[in-house]
């Protein structure tokens, strides 16, 4: 594996993201490395069109977007005051394509991602993120489910 100088942590602000803090703030000292928090909200109209005027769903968009910017300050001050450069970054779309487009874009040497254990009808129809950064990623991921007993 390569230096690693800087690790992305998509987070879904989710009660599993603070289990998975401690783990990435340990792989930073270890490596001296800087992290990237980063969001991905899905984008309102992808799934609720058939709820609220097209106007309205693009505020409702912006109010997302703005209320996890200031959840995602919240979380990088309780977790990662210690982590100097710690990044916040917000995106809109598909989460495990826009975490794929970022690690891309950015000079990220390891992905940590939780797993968030779906299983049957729910990962058939939503998916795995996780699974899907794993597959689609050239850059090192290590994944850990948050509800593990440490």
């Amino acid at each position: 594996m390569k230096d690693v100088k800087r690790i992305l942590f998509p987070v879904d602000l989710s009660e599993a993201s603070p289990n998975l803090a401690a783990d990435v703030l340990t792989l930073a000292r270890k490596f001296d490395a800087s992290v990237d928090l980063l969001f991905v909200s899905t984008p309102v109209e992808s799934f609720a069109s058939f709820l609220l005027p097209n106007q309205s769903l693009e505020t409702l968009d912006d109010d997302i977007q703005n209320a996890a910017g200031k959840k995602l300050q919240e979380f990088e001050g309780h977790f990662f005051s210690e982590c100097p450069n710690t990044r916040c970054k917000i995106r809109r779309g598909d989460p495990a394509e826009e975490i794929l487009r970022y690690a891309g874009s950015e000079d990220i040497g390891l992905i940590v991602i939780g797993t968030h254990g779906r299983k049957g009808l729910d990962r058939a129809v939503f998916g795995s993120v996780a699974e899907k950064v794993v597959r689609g990623s050239s850059i090192p991921v290590m994944s850990i489910n948050p509800y593990r007993k440490k």
